[in-house]
């Protein structure tokens, strides 16, 4: 059986943690900044988990993860 592919686009935006929970960036931290407030950015700094709704597809396109 040939190797499965992994989807890149997702490659690149979640990683899976040792304990099997999908990490993920924030949203809206990438543009106009300038209006939000100290404390939101703060807030958006870091890495999130990802829902656990969405991590089974998550780790569907991610087959090596």
């Amino acid at each position: 059986m040939p190797k499965m592919k992994t989807r890149r686009g997702t490659a690149k935006r979640f990683k899976i943690r040792k304990s099997g929970k999908v990490k993920r960036a924030s949203a809206y931290r990438r543009h106009l900044l300038e209006h939000k407030g100290r404390k939101t950015k703060r807030q958006l700094r870091g890495s999130k988990t990802m829902d656990s709704t969405n991590v089974g597809a998550i780790k569907r396109q991610l087959p090596y993860g």
